[in-house]
């Protein structure tokens, strides 16, 4: 197969030196899989910055084409599980590690990694969303699940400006909870509450008293994207029976906490996966996100690029500089 496309390839010269360039490559090019989809769109993702310059820890072999999301049009399905024409979103497992990914005009994937696009959602509406609203739901849709209610209190949202954090937020709101966002960003404020926050605080208020065993009960859940401390101390201020889910390790990867809030406040901590997460649980959230808790606001939370534009977005993200998700345009690039 020679149809020709355009790809961001990234390539290792030498030890250490990683080149970023846009190239064309051909469906030959493309790992082996059921499913050949054109790219509409793809989003930017912290995980795709990392493997564009070549941590170890996402992508060991080169050359590749980054880009852990994707959402466009069938092509081509060997086992019949698509139809020619069908719009799929196809997020997660190996994509944009090791598979090329999605910031090439076209990929080939197992097609058990693939979804039918959700009516009430565009391609271009589902990739604003990406793996950053697809986590972000599931970490909702697991407060939900485990027994957290609107009535039930204000829920802390922490990394709040971050892909995850801001996606929650929204998606909090949108669900009818009340929402306080915890950043390092006070100057964020305005957009963070412009999502839907109604109050917005610094993250080290968070973690003020968290020395003790166990905080003055405040949360009925956390959506934490942080890790470290501020995990820890949103669990120890978490009130009885509530629920926190963690999908992050910025802060830190460990968690310095005991076990008094789980087993004298009945606090549960879940956490998400959204690399793994079942496709059945998975079409389901994406389903909510075609309806319930459909986001008016989409827009306002993406910049639109080409495959041109990826190196400054990529810089960005690595500096902790963006505040609006990267939307990847492959149409027009």
């Amino acid at each position: 197969m020679s149809q020709a496309f355009k790809a961001l390839l990234v390539e290792q010269p030498e030890k250490k030196v990683f080149t970023r360039t846009i190239v064309t490559r051909t469906v030959a090019d493309l790992p082996e899989g059921e499913l050949l989809v054109k790219v509409h769109y793809s989003s930017l993702n912290f995980k795709d910055a990392l493997s564009a310059v070549g941590n170890p820890g996402v992508t060991r072999n080169f050359p590749h084409t980054p880009g852990i999301d994707a959402a466009g049009e069938v092509i081509e399905c060997s086992d019949d599980s698509f139809s020619l024409g069908d719009k799929v979103i196809v997020t997660s497992y190996d994509l944009g590690m090791e598979t090329d990914g999605g910031f090439g005009q076209m990929i080939r994937v197992p097609s058990k990694w693939a979804l039918k696009l959700p009516a009430g959602l565009s391609l271009q509406e589902s990739m604003m969303l990406g793996t950053a609203g697809l986590t972000a739901a599931m970490s909702v849709h697991e407060l939900v699940e485990s027994g957290v209610k609107p009535a039930d209190g204000v829920i802390l949202v922490t990394g709040a400006t971050g892909g995850v954090g801001s996606m929650a937020v929204a998606i909090l709101t949108k669900a009818g909870y009340q929402v306080t966002a915890a950043t390092g960003k006070l100057a964020e404020s305005d957009y963070l509450k412009g999502l839907g926050a109604t109050e917005v605080i610094e993250r080290s208020a968070v973690t003020e008293g968290a020395e003790r065993p166990m905080m003055k009960p405040k949360w009925a859940g956390v959506v934490d994207c942080v890790g470290g401390d501020i995990l820890a101390a949103a669990i120890k201020a978490t009130k009885p029976l509530g629920s926190v889910t963690c999908c992050g390790l910025v802060g830190s990867p460990d968690l310095p906490v005991n076990v008094f809030p789980f087993i004298l406040r009945g606090v549960r901590l879940i956490g998400i996966d959204s690399a793994e997460y079942p496709m059945a649980a998975r079409a389901k959230v994406w389903q909510k996100l075609a309806t319930d808790w459909k986001l008016d606001n989409l827009e306002s939370m993406v910049d639109e690029v080409t495959l041109a534009g990826i190196e400054e977005k990529v810089q960005g993200i690595l500096k902790g500089g963006l505040k609006r998700r990267a939307l990847v345009n492959l149409l027009n690039s």
